[in-house]
């Protein structure tokens, strides 16, 4: 972060609420300014107030393309972009509509794509610029009831690798955020629950149960995840992936030993698979 100027201007999409409302207080909390991307610009009234000249807020569903060209042409310079907008999504793969399944990638994986395409013009003639992306541990595992979300998170994350190597050398950096349960509306309004079929009630209820149960009383503090983040970002060499909360931290590694586990236990099958007279 040193070639970025000081105060950083951030552009945050879902800015009014959960960890995107964090984002801003932490950045106006670093003397930063922000530009706080919302469907719903009225609700970023007070803090608009309480931070004369140094908020800016825009109208923006992340779903149109239009207007997140918009967004990024009135907003001029970004040094930081927040790619936050989400929703959680909850039912079995056969519960779970096309549409439904559409809208979940379209603000969690293209609209992303959409705001960094956007930005990476001017971040790569600066050769430099941060852009954040609000992934989830859900990125890099997923389980019953959680296959459109973490489908959406997981291509999310697949693309940011691949940018992190194409941008890097250009003085970008790209942080991907995977947090566990933070104390936000994910689990409350923010939750999308996909009609039951019968069949399903021990596989996906458990999961439907447990996250609306959960609703209020997540561990995480989305305050804490925040500034953990400008921590991150602060480092010598800002890491690629950051996971937030002990949850998320326990299910990778559980996730990285399962994949390790099946490797060793398949490596005998997969190593004798090439074409006769070439080198195993």
């Amino acid at each position: 972060m040193s070639t970025v100027p000081s105060p950083r201007r951030w552009l945050i999409t879902g800015a009014n609420s959960g960890l995107g409302a964090a984002f801003t207080r932490a950045a106006l909390a670093a003397g930063d300014v922000v530009v706080a991307a919302v469907r719903r610009p009225r609700s970023m009234d007070e803090v608009a107030a309480e931070h004369p000249g140094r908020v800016t807020v825009v109208e923006l569903d992340v779903r149109d393309a239009a207007a997140c060209r918009g967004a990024v042409e009135d907003t001029g310079r970004i040094d930081v972009l927040v790619n936050n907008a989400g929703y959680g999504i909850v039912g079995a793969i056969e519960e779970t509509t096309e549409e439904e399944v559409r809208d979940a990638f379209e603000v969690m994986f293209h609209a992303p794509l959409r705001l960094t395409r956007l930005v990476l013009r001017q971040m790569r003639e600066r050769r430099s610029g941060v852009i954040i992306q609000v992934s989830s541990m859900g990125g890099l595992l997923s389980f019953a009831g959680a296959g459109a979300y973490c489908a959406a998170k997981g291509a999310l994350e697949q693309a940011s690798e691949a940018l992190a190597a194409e941008v890097g050398p250009l003085g970008i950096n790209v942080v991907i955020v995977e947090p566990g349960a933070f104390r936000t509306g994910f689990a409350g309004s923010a939750l999308r629950l996909s009609p039951p079929i019968s069949g399903y009630e021990g596989t996906v209820g458990p999961a439907r149960a447990a996250l609306t149960a959960s609703h209020g009383n997540q561990p995480g503090d989305p305050d804490k995840a925040a500034r953990a983040v400008l921590a991150a970002l602060d480092l010598p060499e800002p890491p690629l992936r950051l996971a937030l909360g002990e949850d998320a931290i326990s299910a990778i590694r559980a996730k990285l030993t399962a994949v390790a586990t099946d490797l060793d236990a398949t490596a005998h099958l997969g190593h004798h698979t090439a074409v006769v007279g070439m080198t195993d």
